[in-house]
């Protein structure tokens, strides 16, 4: 999972720092709002439910999770045998 900040919406209000300070906190700017800074841009499977927190309670709405693609698993390199193929079964006419 990796974490994506949209800074127009962030107005550093803190509630993910809250939920999950392990990934998250919030830096001071001068003259304009605080915003978020990630500690951590794809965060460990085990924080999972407190990053799930912080995107769902965001006041602004400025988190999201964008899932990384699953990577197929490797036998070995060699092709599947003929009729073995994985698809979409043919449509019944």
């Amino acid at each position: 999972m990796r974490i994506v900040v949209d800074r127009e919406l962030c107005q550093g209000h803190g509630v993910c720092v809250g939920e999950a300070p392990e990934v998250f906190r919030v830096a001071e700017r001068r003259g304009d709002y605080a915003q978020v800074e990630l500690l951590v841009d794809e965060p460990p499977e085990r924080l999972r439910a407190a990053v799930e927190a912080a995107v769902r309670y965001c006041p602004n709405r400025a988190l999201r999770i964008v899932e990384a693609p699953a990577t197929p698993a490797r036998s070995g390199g060699s092709a599947p045998a003929s009729g073995t193929e994985s698809g979409p079964a043919p449509r019944a006419r």
